[in-house]
């Protein structure tokens, strides 16, 4: 009896081995490196609508809110402000000491042999080109118009957006076409 336990536990060893090796013939192959976005779909936040719903109660109108000095206001998540360019071209992201900015330049210069597609800029006005991906960011879409983040105030036009630090006056307005510090 024990020698067929035996038997049955070395068949058993032998059979459970036999499954855990395999060889595939071929050669391995890989997709080429690729800066561009995933394609799944981002969750956007919607914005609130800043007009009160209606109400009986009151016939009198509800005074309107006075936007901030540097329009409407952006609240950060974790300390960032995600925006992304009406046009769809451009995604940014802020925080209090710099902008960093995504897209598909058309005349960007290159790093380490591929041409930058993002920019970056401090609040002191030093912009360097970079290479990245700001991943699946839950940007807020712009209109044309004005907005304030965490200490930029945005401006946002049909020919580039402007981000200039409330604090040292700095900034750059970028386009596909191309960034402009000042």
């Amino acid at each position: 009896m024990q020698a067929r336990s035996v038997v049955a536990v070395a068949l058993g060893v032998g059979v459970t081995l036999a499954g855990c090796s395999s060889n595939i013939e071929g050669t391995a192959t890989r997709s080429p490196d690729s800066f561009a976005e995933p394609e799944f779909p981002t969750p956007r936040p919607t914005r609130p609508d800043p007009s009160p719903p209606p109400t009986t109660a009151n016939p009198r109108p509800a005074p309107s809110a006075t936007p901030a000095p540097g329009g409407e206001v952006l609240s950060p998540q974790n300390g960032y402000v995600f925006i992304e360019t009406k046009s769809g071209k451009t995604r940014c992201q802020l925080d209090t000491r710099e902008v960093g900015c995504e897209s598909s330049f058309v005349n960007a210069p290159e790093i380490d042999g591929m041409p930058a597609n993002g920019v970056r800029l401090s609040a002191d006005g030093d912009i360097s080109w970079v290479l990245g991906n700001l991943g699946a960011i839950p940007a807020v879409t712009l209109d044309y118009r004005t907005y304030s983040a965490v200490g930029w105030t945005i401006d946002a036009d049909v020919n580039g957006t402007r981000f200039t630090n409330d604090s040292t006056g700095h900034g750059m307005v970028i386009s596909v076409e191309g960034v402009e510090g000042f």
